[in-house]
């Protein structure tokens, strides 16, 4: 068997595992690949995560593994939720809003704007904890900064 083909059929039973049941650490992850028979690392468990698009989400007060389509199809304003979760600070800089997380939550609040219907938003950049939003002009920015806020409800 190929490695890539290994890699494959751990992934697919990665994503498989996410989405039938909540998997709420690495660890954990890693003894359900284990009872599958795959023999995996903490480091390989991390790259298949960002590689097929997991984040970590808190749901009902438990935080667990989630993926895009997932996210996608959860009921609720996801940008208000992840906001409300994540989001530390939002703040303007000229035509940009740039949205300060928790590090390694910056993903999923970039996946929920990108999904969103934000007219405001011509586009995003993520890093581990900072979020740079791209708006067409400052007013613009500010207007979004603004709703954000509101949808944040805590940054006020």
């Amino acid at each position: 068997m190929r490695v890539n083909d290994l890699k494959d059929r751990r992934q697919r039973a990665m994503a498989d595992l996410i989405r039938s049941d909540a998997v709420a650490s690495q660890e954990e992850l890693a003894e359900r690949l284990s009872a599958l028979g795959f023999a995996v690392t903490q480091a390989t468990i991390s790259r298949d995560l960002e590689q097929i698009g997991a984040v970590k989400v808190r749901r009902a007060g438990r935080s667990s593994y989630s993926l895009a389509d997932q996210l996608r199809a959860a009921p609720g304003p996801p940008v208000a939720s992840v906001l409300r979760d994540f989001a530390r600070s939002i703040e303007t800089a000229a035509n940009l809003v740039v949205i300060k997380t928790p590090p390694g939550s910056a993903h999923l609040v970039g996946v929920a704007l990108d999904q969103s219907d934000l007219d405001e938003i011509v586009g995003t950049i993520c890093g581990d904890d900072t979020i740079f939003v791209a708006c067409a002009s400052a007013a613009r920015a500010a207007e979004l900064a603004t709703k954000l806020r509101t949808e944040a409800g805590k940054l006020q």
